[in-house]
């Protein structure tokens, strides 16, 4: 029987979703079934741009169905669904990241388009995306990547109420075949942030002059630079603080990809690592009979599951947010630095069991432990992240205020307040519901509970010895915390989602035992910085707890991992 909480192509049915949407993902998963697992092999090693798989989208209105929103809409099922989104994200990352980067990085070209209001510029991205074009997100740069105080991509007024852009753009996915390219350049007329600008450009265009693709893959991450590239009224999306907004804006809605990407690629090479250690025999026993092996497999599966039920909860946050709550402004830096960096946690734990064959290119998991490693550094770092979600610590964890309860979201609406998020300023005030009532509700779960210990010890760190201000000058210090109140957040949204799907208890208790070794780590891990008080030490060192161990439970769960032996494998 196939485990219900993992994606398995030969069982998907995503009967929650509208018609349209479930004929879209599965007909998706068919494609790349049909096409079998050796061209998937071949065409990533041979490193052949996509042109296949963007075929087979655009016959299916696969870009136009599920990124056009309503505003813009010319069919009726076309909307900016976050939920069906996340969908996608997760089918394109089990079968492989080139074909994820070409869909994100679409999304990310979109971005500053949707948040325009040019009405020619919409209506040019929607009959792209209606061609099964392509887009690109022109902001990073060689010399100061995505800096974008600093950028040198040039608009000089052409006199005629225009400019001439000149300049180059380093890192820019699709940059090769899109349609059209969103860029981030500023005015040489006008200093400081009045003069920035978002304008669209066309890779056909004669003065876009593609330089190389910067790394040795089929996604085309690319250098190119501008040449007195015409830029007409119609083209400009945004000018002044605008534009910066929309920059960051647009990575909002863009990274909360990577964590469904991630999850994908855990799931395919899932299937693959314990297949491959059931049937592995070592000293005349299967290597899943030794309990280290065992221990490792466990906590990879339940480390995904939560990878999951985090994830899946966060949608719901996306899906709700409003000028009144941008809840999703923690939740979201979330997904990105704490479920990919999980991911890459879960690939390594499989490696360590199946060791060479990790490394056999016939096998899907070698190009998962290869293409897990770019989630946590795409769309900012895991630090830059972890920087931004301390900016909620106090508020989130000590002074919580009402909001009505969200409700699991897979209805068939348009999310638009991800183009009117308005703007990139004020998180200090962002507030949150309180933390405790999904710890209460699990409060009988072994694990929950000393992780609930755990919790409540960081909050007496942040209410009695929090980082004064030469301390708070310690990034690598406020990292360490930040990991703290990164594990909290975690297991909140876990539990929501736990208690909404009825989440087995054992694999709830595996789960939280993982994550009770986490915070001992990263609280011993504190207790070793440079800048840590005698205060501090102390507190770190009596915030280390050791998991509440139970056989039985532990063996229900070893149950459920080595079911996953042979339940999925890709035809040939």
């Amino acid at each position: 029987m196939a485990d219900a909480l993992l994606f398995n192509p030969h069982t998907y049915d995503p009967a929650h979703f509208d018609p349209e949407t479930r004929r879209l993902l599965r007909a998706t998963v068919d494609w790349f079934e049909e096409r079998g697992k050796r061209r998937l092999i071949e065409d990533y090693h041979s490193r052949a741009w996509l042109a296949d798989f963007l075929a087979f989208a655009a016959k299916e209105g696969l870009f136009a169905t599920f990124l056009t929103p309503a505003s813009a809409a010319g069919q009726p099922d076309q909307r900016w669904d976050t939920a069906r989104i996340a969908a996608l994200n997760e089918i394109l990352g089990f079968y492989g990241l080139d074909y994820w980067y070409a869909w994100q990085v679409t999304i990310l070209g979109l971005g500053p388009v949707w948040q325009s209001d040019n009405a020619a510029a919409r209506a040019r991205a929607a009959e792209l995306l209606t061609q099964g074009e392509v887009m690109a997100f022109g902001l990073s740069e060689k010399t100061h990547g995505a800096d974008i105080y600093s950028t040198d991509m040039l608009l000089e007024p052409d006199g005629n109420g225009g400019f001439r852009a000149t300049g180059s753009k380093y890192y820019i996915g699709n940059g090769n075949a899109a349609g059209l390219v969103s860029v981030f350049g500023r005015r040489t007329d006008v200093e400081g942030p009045d003069g920035y600008v978002f304008f669209a450009a066309d890779s056909r265009h004669p003065d876009y002059h593609l330089v190389k693709n910067v790394v040795p893959s089929s996604k085309f991450v690319s250098e190119f630079r501008l040449e007195n590239y015409p830029v007409s009224g119609e083209d400009v999306l945004h000018t002044g603080r605008a534009a910066f907004d929309a920059a960051l804006n647009t990575v909002n809605v863009g990274k909360f990809n990577l964590c469904t990407a991630s999850i994908g690629i855990c799931e395919h090479a899932m299937y693959e690592a314990v297949t491959h250690a059931r049937g592995r025999v070592l000293y005349g026993r299967p290597v899943t009979a030794f309990p280290h092996v065992r221990r490792e497999l466990a906590d990879a599966y339940v480390r995904l599951v939560g990878m999951k039920l985090f994830s899946d909860r966060a949608v719901d946050y996306f899906r709700s947010a409003g000028p009144e709550d941008r809840r999703y402004l923690l939740f979201n830096p979330m997904t990105k630095m704490k479920v990919t960096t999980e991911g890459e946690k879960v690939i390594d734990l499989m490696w360590d069991v199946i060791a060479a064959k990790g490394f056999e290119k016939d096998n899907y998991f070698a190009q998962a432990a290869v293409e897990i490693r770019g989630l946590p550094k795409l769309e900012g770092t895991v630090h830059v992240n972890l920087a931004l979600i301390l900016k909620f610590m106090r508020n989130h964890l000590l002074e919580p205020v009402e909001y009505p309860a969200v409700p699991t979201r897979l209805d068939a609406a348009d999310d638009d307040f991800l183009f009117r998020q308005g703007p990139a300023r004020g998180l200090g005030s962002v507030r949150f519901h309180d933390w405790r009532p999904a710890f209460d509700a699990y409060a009988e779960i072994p694990n929950v509970a000393r992780f609930r210990e755990q919790a409540d010890a960081l909050c007496e760190f942040v209410a009695t010895m929090a980082p004064d201000e030469e301390q708070s000058r310690d990034l690598d210090f406020l990292l360490s915390v930040g990991q703290l109140f990164a594990l909290v957040v975690h297991g909140q949204l876990i539990l929501e989602q736990a208690r909404l799907t009825d989440l087995d208890a054992s694999v709830l208790d595996e789960l939280f035992s993982v994550l009770v070794r986490d915070f001992s780590g990263h609280a011993v891990e504190l207790h070793g910085k440079d800048s840590a008080t005698e205060e501090q030490q102390r507190w770190a060192l009596d915030a280390v707890r050791r998991p509440v161990v139970d056989e039985a439970r532990s063996a229900r769960v070893w149950e459920r991992v080595e079911a996953l032996a042979g339940a999925y494998e890709m035809a040939q």
